[in-house]
């Protein structure tokens, strides 16, 4: 074992070092590509592979050909507040890097739901720093005990994405200790990650690949020892070798090179923090088996399950019901006869967010398909209801035929400025992106996907592409269509994953083929010259949407039980932009109300990965909030429709009523910068800040049997800087099957001399209990939970402790809080 090892002493290292010149030093500080490090043979380091996402390990390439596992979206592990499944979750995303060559994940994403218009809301856990820290810690843990590097990202208020390589977040010293760091901390003092991954947004000033928050807290307080890796193309100069940026992302150009050979020779940077640099690469190559005469860590996982059944239990875990009015759900199987299920994202189901932490999984069970599998002899309908999807969607694979090999898919050819095919390939999708790999895309002049395509219905499609840039539709061989389609915005995230789309109406008929051809022209430089991304399909038909909630009534009116899949698409959540809206796109809140005015056992699943506003809630029979489920969505909700298993979930985020209510909401900066004026008070803390109401409170969650909460105890009254104390309360299940309840601590003080919440988190657990069974569910509590940071009556900044008496309030949300009792907090070690 390995990881002891340290960077800046072991004698090892050291020598290796010594055996490098300058210029070889700074060569591996610098990506040999977009995934990998550079690898220096004559001293046995081989390269060292990264790959994204959190929620998923894609691997080298970008490709369908080689499909990944997709787990559940962050907030769906968020809301299991169960530190045991985060170690799972990362125990099972380990297993599959190890599977895909890959050494170091991305992830997790650890920012904070400070807004819940933030665009990747749905790759972090929570609004709570508490909550995020003990989840983020495990999903390290699971990860690095298997054998895989964890990179805790984005490091740090990188919590909205408008002008997100540009924007400086001025944030108070207090509020970034409290609540943004110590989302971090202990990723990094408990489970020792080994990298962390520094984001592209400034931070009072100064970008954070540039700033003193890469040593202090991170090195000099935390102990970290690993490598700062940076945000693709995050790092703009030689200056950032200055600080505690160890490796800059992606290579083989960028910004230090030649240029930091030139700067350390001129004496502008120190060499010695090149070796610190180096060193701290070396000792994640030896982690991770990538150095000669050092053994991995873990040679191989030691904590191995199968992913697939990991990926339901997961959706299980994290889907939380907000509502079940006259206990509608379970269903009882064995008493339908017709189920109508409505609604785009039934049979479209989003299983994760867009950007770069996409996967591509083999296959997706949709709630269409779960529910259809698990009631073979019921009628089970399909009406669409209300299209969701804007802009073009990927053709389905079992409708193309590779004109190349008549099998499924399509033939693609890059061609170079002559008109020459340079490279060809055989995909099975349409929706392709080129990042990494073989694509001699930098040579190439233009791009051309070909396909047979069948229709399935008679009529018009809007066929065309997604893509920034000049692009031709050719369908037997006649040019219908060019458009140079330009990207708004300069959001590098979002012009090359989500960009504009362009069509034109072609008349199909049912059964029978059309030969599509699509050009595109590739323009070089930039950024992210060497990468691709195009999406070539159909965009959706919005020509008589009164006709499809019709059609959709029909079905629920005849049915036992309709159960309405509403959600967003990739318009909405996606990295390189933020939400303007938290309303649900489309027709769907009109959908829901016209379908539950004609079967009062109407439940709606909701598949967003971030809150949405439900303004028909109280008029349908349940809610089930389902996240971005994974590639195994489908049998997990039905498996919690159908009582097989129940909802595991608590919400790890404030739902709101109206977009109004919501107390924390800006994501658009003003002259360059974003303030986080409301302090200390984001998230729940807001919320009780402001007194306004919300639809759904933060911890809240309903399952499917009945609780007593009976008892609070405390195993001291008093508690010293630097202790723990436990806090138990007895929870008996009074109902008549097993259920999971999660059980909150929260603190407060009224005649406080500082500001503080109305009360914050202090600790949870999760406990599973037998029906007529009791047991004490124990959450211990730190005294750091007391603490507030400051400056002293000496000028000293640091972690303070007001003494005196605190409350503690346990119960089961942010606001269900039966028990009450006084803890005193003392300066003085015991």
């Amino acid at each position: 074992m390995t990881d002891h090892i340290q960077a800046s002493t072991d004698p090892r290292l050291l020598e290796l070092l010594a055996k490098l010149t300058l210029e070889e030093k700074v060569l591996v500080l610098t990506g040999h590509d977009f995934w990998a490090t550079w690898p220096i043979e004559k001293i046995g380091l081989r390269r060292i592979l990264v790959s994204d996402g959190p929620s998923g390990v894609r691997g080298e390439v970008w490709d369908e050909r080689s499909p990944s596992l997709n787990l559940p979206s962050a907030t769906a592990l968020g809301s299991s507040w169960d530190a045991a499944i985060a170690r799972r979750y990362g125990n099972v995303a380990a297993v599959e890097a190890r599977r895909k060559g890959v050494d170091v994940v991305l992830g997790p994403t650890i920012n904070l739901h400070r807004s819940p218009l933030g665009g990747r809301h749905f790759e972090a856990f929570s609004e709570d720093p508490i909550l995020t820290a003990d989840l983020a810690a495990a999903y390290v843990e699971g990860l690095q005990e298997n054998g895989v590097g964890a990179t805790p990202k984005h490091y740090i208020a990188n919590d909205f994405e408008t002008d997100r390589f540009t924007v400086d977040v001025r944030v108070a010293e207090r509020p970034l200790r409290e609540l943004y760091l110590l989302a971090f901390e202990k990723a990094i003092t408990e489970a020792h990650a080994w990298l962390v991954m520094s984001s592209y947004n400034s931070v009072n000033g100064s970008t954070v690949t540039e700033n003193e928050l890469l040593e202090t807290p991170l090195n000099s307080e935390w102990g970290f020892d690993g490598v700062v890796i940076s945000d693709w193309t995050a790092v703009r100069s030689v200056n950032s070798a200055r600080f505690s940026q160890d490796l800059v992302m992606p290579g083989p150009a960028g910004p230090w090179g030649d240029a930091l050979v030139a700067a350390v020779r001129a004496g502008e940077v120190e060499e010695s923090a090149i070796d610190r640099k180096v060193l701290r690469l070396l000792a994640l190559a030896a982690r991770v088996g990538a150095l000669e005469g050092f053994d991995a860590v873990v040679p191989e996982p030691v904590v191995v399950e199968d992913g697939i059944a990991f990926a339901r239990t997961a959706e299980v875990e994290g889907a939380v019901l907000v509502r079940n009015e006259n206990a509608e759900l379970p269903w009882n199987a064995s008493s339908l006869t017709s189920v109508a299920v409505i609604g785009h994202n039934a049979r479209f189901a989003r299983t994760q967010g867009g950007g770069s932490a996409t996967v591509l999984p083999e296959k997706v069970v949709t709630p269409l398909d779960g529910l259809r599998s698990a009631l073979p002899d019921a009628t089970v309908s399909y009406s669409v209801g209300a299209v969701v999807q804007e802009g073009i969607a990927e053709l389905p694979l079992d409708r193309m035929t590779n004109p190349a090999t008549g099998e499924p898919g399509a033939h693609v050819r890059f061609l170079d400025a002559s008109g020459a095919s340079i490279f060809d390939e055989d995909r099975r999708a349409s929706a392709l992106v080129w990042f990494g790999g073989d694509a001699p895309i930098a040579r190439a002049s233009m791009l051309e996907f070909t396909t047979r395509y069948t229709p399935d219905a008679t009529g018009e499609i809007l066929l065309g592409f997604a893509g920034s840039g000049n692009g031709r539709v050719i369908v037997n061989g006649e040019l219908l269509h060019e458009e140079n389609v330009i990207t708004e915005g300069v959001d590098l995230g979002a012009a090359f994953l989500a960009p504009p789309s362009s069509s034109i109406a072609v008349p199909v008929v049912e059964g029978t083929p059309i030969d599509v051809t699509i050009e595109y022209d590739i323009v070089q430089g930039g950024p992210l010259a060497g990468a691709l991304s195009i999406t070539i399909g159909i965009e959706p038909d919005t020509s008589n949407p009164e006709q499809l909630i019709a059609d959709a009534v029909e079905a629920a009116r005849g049915a036992d039980v309709a159960v309405v899949v509403v959600g967003t698409n990739s318009r909405v959540e996606s990295e390189g932009y933020d939400r303007d809206s938290l309303a649900l796109p489309g027709r769907q809140d009109e959908l829901v109300r016209a379908v539950a005015a004609v079967n009062p056992r109407t439940v709606v699943v909701v598949n967003s990965g971030s809150p949405v506003l439900l303004p028909w809630r109280d008029d349908v029979s349940a809610v089930l909030l389902s996240w971005f489920g994974g590639q195994q969505y489908g049998d997990a909700v039905a498996d919690i429709l159908l009582g097989l298993a129940e909802p595991g979930g608590r919400l790890p985020t404030t739902w709101p009523i109206e977009q109004a209510d919501v107390p924390v909401i800006d994501v658009t900066p003003q002259n360059g910068a974003v303030s986080y004026d409301e302090g200390i008070h984001i998230g729940y803390r807001a919320w009780l800040k402001a007194g306004t109401e919300p639809a759904y409170e933060f911890g809240h969650g309903l399952g499917y049997t009945s609780w007593s909460l009976d008892d609070f105890a405390l195993d001291s009254s008093t508690i010293f800087e630097g202790g723990t104390v436990s806090a138990a309360v007895r929870v008996t299940n009074t109902g008549s099957r097993r259920g999971k309840q999660v059980v909150q601590v929260y603190a407060s003080r009224r005649d406080s001399s500082i500001e503080r919440p109305v009360r914050w988190l202090v600790g949870f657990a999760a406990a599973r209990v037998e029906p007529g069974e009791s047991t004490w569910v124990t959450i211990p509590v730190s005294a750091r939970a007391f603490a507030d940071w400051g400056v002293d009556a000496q000028g000293s900044a640091g972690w303070h402790y007001e003494q005196g008496a605190f409350q503690l309030h346990a119960g089961t949300s942010v606001s269900n809080l039966p028990f009450s009792k006084s803890i005193d907090v003392t300066a003085l070690s015991s």
